[in-house]
């Protein structure tokens, strides 16, 4: 009876032992399944934190360039507003300076139109005047116009020079001479002597081109009107277009004789004209 006694217990015993074994171990499985967790979750949250600390950096250093670019567009603005300033002051000077009213507007108009006007008598009466000296000439010789606002003498190669020469004959000297009588009882009127010859090319001892051949002729012209009939100098220009001007195309022999010629350009003054364009 004590032997079965003793073997139950024992039994019992080792029961015990096997059972809280089987909870140690158990727990310790579980324990260490939560600890492989808790690194995992907190390898994890470190590596969420690194990249949470790289993203802050960014933000920091975009942050700091946005402040650069607000600060140098707030350098900009200041810029603009001074231009601004400055521009808003000349455009309230400029309209202090040049408001005119409509009746003042109308009024200029009207004094530019009459001027125009009476520019445009006084050279078309100088046209007549000179048409009426020179009449005796024939219209080969030289002729009379109005192109422009400017009136024209054109004078043939014929009636003044030689070929290839820049002296004026005798018959061209009295047609200039009656031309000096109208121009010297004229005032404001600017006189310009442009000389012409047709495309054929010279070249001699005197002149290298047709380009000193119009020019010397010019210059023949003046000489007669101011040395020799007393034009005012100082109201006289000489010059020489060659053939680079033609009225014809050198094509014939008429038409290289249209283009031999010397111009006498006579010009108003434009003065006053300026002066209510711009007052």
């Amino acid at each position: 009876m004590k032997q079965l006694f003793l073997l139950s217990a024992t039994f019992v015993l080792i029961v015990s032992v096997l059972l809280t074994s089987c909870v140690s171990n158990k727990k310790f499985t579980l324990s260490e399944a939560k600890v492989a967790k808790l690194k995992k979750d907190s390898v994890s949250t470190h590596s969420k934190l690194y990249e949470c600390t790289d993203l802050l950096v960014s933000c920091n250093d975009q942050l700091t360039n946005c402040g650069l670019k607000v600060t140098g567009l707030n350098s900009q603005i200041s810029n603009l507003e001074i231009t601004n300033d400055s521009i808003k002051d000349n455009l309230n000077t400029l309209s202090a300076e040049s408001k005119m009213t409509i009746a003042d507007q109308q009024s200029r108009l009207k004094a530019f139109q009459s001027m125009l006007q009476a520019q445009k008598d006084v050279m078309t009466k100088l046209k007549n005047t000179i048409a009426n000296a020179l009449m005796n000439y024939k219209t080969d010789e030289l002729y009379v116009f109005y192109k422009d606002g400017n009136v024209y003498v054109s004078l043939s190669e014929k009636l003044l020079f030689k070929s290839g020469s820049d002296v004026v004959d005798p018959k061209g000297v009295e047609a200039l001479k009656s031309l000096a009588k109208v121009l010297k009882g004229t005032t404001d009127i600017a006189v310009n002597i442009e000389g012409h010859t047709d495309n054929v090319p010279i070249k001699t001892a005197v002149f290298r081109d047709n380009w000193d051949l119009s020019t010397a002729r010019a210059t023949s012209i003046v000489r007669i009107l101011c040395a020799d009939n007393g034009f005012d100098p100082k109201r006289i220009i000489a010059s020489g277009r060659g053939e680079f001007y033609p009225v014809k195309s050198n094509e014939t022999d008429k038409e290289r004789a249209s283009n031999r010629r010397t111009e006498v350009i006579l010009s108003p003054d434009l003065k006053e004209l300026y002066k209510l364009i711009y007052p």
